[in-house]
């Protein structure tokens, strides 16, 4: 009586690859290419550049922001390889790190407020409003993600839409960096071109992308 086959190596990898919701796949695509690309961003004016940094505002922003983004790409990965023990106990870190980065966020905007001139204008103002709005909703978004992280599919989810908040101050750069012929076509506040308009249309296809897909194979909105 012959025994029973058993699976090779490269069968049970293809299997356990297969049994991965696609969500997994795709978190951790995302967070590592938002991360490269928060690298190239900011790789002229603070990368590059650490040891000319004067505030400690910047480095306590700057790591802050990093960390998080290496958190969201090592949280993902461990998810996908179904290593889900490490992926909870790694995720009580996000408890320190959260409010860590509200407080150095205000900080920083603060002293960038405090060096700036005297009256902000129109264009201070919206930046006053866009980082505020922002830091809001990715506290909202992380709550959120925490409330329901008893339930896996969902928790996932509200993580993977903790990145788009963070889309503004690195998308900004790069179009500045590499399309800048396109800045004067944005509306202007006080003189300024708005070109986080093109950010919000870029996040708002994605996220539109998202929701069109989790609705029709998996029926949920959380996106």
């Amino acid at each position: 009586m012959s025994r029973r086959a058993r699976p090779q190596p490269a069968a049970r990898t293809a299997a356990k690859a297969a049994a991965v919701p696609p969500l997994y796949h795709f978190g951790v695509r995302l967070f590592a290419g938002f991360t490269l690309a928060m690298l190239v961003a900011f790789w002229p004016s603070y990368f590059s550049r650490l040891a000319e940094q004067t505030w400690l505002h910047h480095h306590a922003h700057g790591i802050a922001m990093s960390l998080w983004l290496v958190l969201l790409v090592t949280q993902a990965s461990l998810m996908r390889s179904g290593n889900r023990a490490l992926h909870r106990r790694l995720g009580l870190l996000s408890y320190l790190l959260v409010p860590v980065i509200v407080v150095v966020t205000l900080r920083f905007v603060h002293y960038t407020v405090q060096e700036g001139p005297a009256e902000l204008g129109d264009y201070g103002l919206f930046f006053l409003a866009l980082v505020v709005v922002t830091l809001v909703a990715f506290v909202a978004l992380y709550g959120l993600a925490m409330f329901n992280r008893a339930q896996p599919a969902v928790h996932a989810r509200y993580m993977v839409a903790t990145v788009f908040p963070l889309f503004p101050p690195v998308t900004d750069r790069l179009i500045g960096r590499f399309l800048p012929s396109i800045i004067d076509s944005f509306p202007a506040i006080g003189g300024a071109p708005i070109i986080q308009c093109a950010v919000f249309a870029i996040a708002d296809a994605i996220l539109v992308g998202l929701a069109v897909w989790d609705w029709q194979k998996n029926g949920r909105r959380v996106f």
